[in-house]
């Protein structure tokens, strides 16, 4: 099954046209389409699928351009889509002219991870945003819900 929709652009946002936004309405543009997604994203093939006020969904169905040589997922794929996930879930909390960073994150690889496993679905949920700093947790499961991967971060709040 194809990853991504042909109707998504990739590419960036300008410094301008972010700091016009709040954190919701960019990571929604992300995830509606009518702003582009990283190229990160086009190189992966993930997609951002739901975003909400402290909660965001990243998507990918795994496939051979994702496998490491012993013929699963390599733990990259895993290790971007949580980073993506609880990092725009952060995002999505911030005010016009914020915008954050990952400072850390750590995530923990439960099952392998194949072409066979089908759809994989990142949820990012945001554990605490003050100020200068903000906490997320985030999971990645199958269709018939198995945890196959989780993690956290700490993200970096600043003027943009």
């Amino acid at each position: 099954m194809p990853c991504h929709v042909a109707t998504k652009i990739y590419g960036t946002v300008s410094a301008e046209r972010q700091k016009a936004m709040s954190g919701l309405e960019f990571v929604q543009g992300l995830a509606d389409g009518t702003l582009p997604l990283n190229r990160m994203a086009e190189t992966l093939r993930y997609d951002v699928s739901e975003a909400a006020s402290g909660r965001v969904v990243v998507t990918a169905w795994p496939d051979e351009v994702h496998l490491n040589p012993a013929g699963t997922v390599h733990g990259g794929l895993a290790a971007t889509m949580l980073d993506s996930c609880m990092g725009l879930a952060i995002h999505t909390m911030l005010d016009k002219g914020l915008a954050s960073t990952t400072l850390e994150f750590k995530i923990s690889l439960l099952r392998p991870i194949t072409p066979e496993t089908g759809l994989i679905k990142a949820e990012g949920i945001v554990l605490s945003c003050g100020r200068r700093v903000g906490t997320a947790e985030g999971r990645i499961t199958d269709a018939d819900g198995r945890l196959l991967a989780h993690g956290t971060t700490t993200c970096l709040i600043f003027q943009h």
